[in-house]
């Protein structure tokens, strides 16, 4: 328990000041770590699947995970069409090696991984005096919602949620993780409003709201689907980078499903806008 405290508490305050910093010095930088976090999320899943020998399979999937969070618009196209032109001809030359499952499997995580991952890319491009705390609610929606389930399942979980797919998750730690996402999600936009901009700007509390509400059963879908393909690989975590938290995919599994959604909500719901007259980049 303690392990798994200090090693969150850690990963919070790293991912915090990446957004922050390289948005401030370094634009790119956020590209650089998406694809990184892609490209091993794909690595870890590769590992489970079995599928690190056929290099006719990884190479394709490790360098595509990588490449998308880096290209800009039509880019992602053309590194997806290639992507599955690889996979279909390793299919074709070493069918007697690999099962087409196999294939299927890999060839759709190692597209939605990296798709969604660059969501947090469109989310910094799409408004980029308000990128970060975007950012940050795209990531800690789906961190928030973990943890705090997490912790009201142990102190008051009695009935499984999904106990073939993952027997730890109750139905009284996934309701108390969405009343407190719910709850510091909307805090979040009172602190961001009234002390990161002193008052200067406007929240639009109600899809601040919606993004709480809905991204913690979302975060939760995320995990559990996530949870499906371990299970079906017959292993607990992807990796054991992160002490207590499992692998990099263990961590960012929920952040998979979130991302675009978050991306989608401030597309279209704006959360945060300057308040007349203050001066305040809109």
């Amino acid at each position: 328990m303690r392990q798994r405290i200090i090693s969150g508490a850690v990963l919070v305050l790293f991912c915090a000041a990446v957004i922050f910093f390289i948005n401030e010095t370094f634009s790119f930088g956020l590209n650089i770590v998406a694809g990184l976090i892609s490209m091993l999320s794909v690595y870890e899943l590769i590992k489970a699947l079995g599928l690190l020998t056929k290099w006719f399979l990884s190479v394709p999937a490790l360098a595509t995970a990588l490449a998308v969070p880096l290209m800009w618009g039509r880019d992602t196209d053309l590194v997806y069409y290639a992507f599955v032109v690889a996979i279909f001809g390793s299919l074709i030359v070493y069918h007697q090696e690999v099962s087409f499952r196999e294939a299927g499997v890999l060839m759709c995580t190692a597209v939605l991984i990296p798709a969604a991952l660059k969501t947090l890319v469109l989310i910094r491009d799409m408004n980029p005096d308000y990128a970060a705390y975007y950012i940050l609610l795209a990531v800690f929606v789906a961190w928030i919602a973990d943890a705090s389930a997490y912790f009201a399942g142990m102190l008051f979980g009695k009935h499984k949620l999904c106990p073939e797919i993952s027997p730890k998750k109750t139905v009284e730690g996934f309701i108390g993780g969405w009343v407190v996402t719910v709850i510091l999600i909307m805090l979040s936009g009172v602190f961001v409003s009234h002390v990161t901009y002193g008052g200067q700007v406007q929240v639009n509390y109600f899809s601040l709201f919606l993004i709480g509400f809905l991204g913690a059963p979302i975060s939760v879908l995320g995990d559990l689907s996530f949870s499906l393909v371990k299970r079906s690989c017959h292993i607990k975590d992807f990796g054991q980078v992160i002490p207590g938290h499992g692998g990099i995919l263990d961590r960012f599994d929920s952040v998979i499903f979130t991302a675009p959604f978050v991306y989608l909500m401030v597309h279209y719901l704006p959360l945060l806008t300057a308040v007349s007259g203050t001066g305040v980049a809109p």
